[in-house]
């Protein structure tokens, strides 16, 4: 019987405080949500470990450090309302610090409403329009888009006059099944 309680301060102490994420909040609850319990009971030893774990066909957790660094940018607060894409384990932190998390499957039609944060664990090409469109003013997207053998996570923030984005840290999900790049013949 593995002691998944060891292995989850393990991660927290290695994985993800190393990586400066320094929100005690964020290190709190990933200490008190069993990553285990969102991946299938054949991988379950594998939730801990410094990798993505696939918990459905072309669906993935992010590395604890990865998830870590992506929360921590979007500075969640209690009382605020999430958009989870394909983010269970995410989705579990947030609801741990007060958020009201809504849970979608990436290429579900997306609830109505406006959202204070949004969330995806696994890579996109690039943000679709309508994950940025679901954001209420001063709301933050965080996903990694990759279009090749390095991602980017990036923080998507909507502002009164539109959205912008800034690169966050290099990470190397895999590409959510539907979201890979589309390239077009070159010469």
């Amino acid at each position: 019987m593995a002691d998944f309680a060891a292995a989850r301060l393990n991660m927290v102490e290695s994985q993800v405080r190393t990586q400066d994420v320094t929100d005690v909040r964020i290190h709190d609850a990933m200490r008190a949500i069993p990553r285990e319990r969102f991946v299938p009971e054949t991988k379950s030893h594998l939730a801990y470990t410094d990798i993505e774990v696939e918990y459905a066909p072309g669906r993935w957790l992010l590395k604890p450090r990865d998830v870590g660094k992506l929360l921590q940018a979007l500075r969640p607060m209690p009382g605020e309302s999430a958009l989870a894409i394909s983010a269970p384990y995410a989705a579990a932190v947030l609801e741990e610090l007060g958020v009201s998390v809504t849970r979608v499957e990436a290429g579900e039609p997306l609830p109505g409403g406006q959202f204070d944060l949004a969330i995806c664990e696994g890579a996109v090409a690039r943000a679709p329009e309508a994950w940025t469109a679901a954001l209420a003013t001063n709301g933050r997207l965080g996903v990694v888009e990759r279009d090749g053998p390095v991602g980017k996570a990036c923080l998507y923030v909507r502002a009164e006059d539109g959205v912008g984005r800034r690169d966050l840290f290099d990470a190397f999900p895999p590409v959510l099944a539907g979201f890979e790049a589309h390239h077009g013949f070159a010469f």
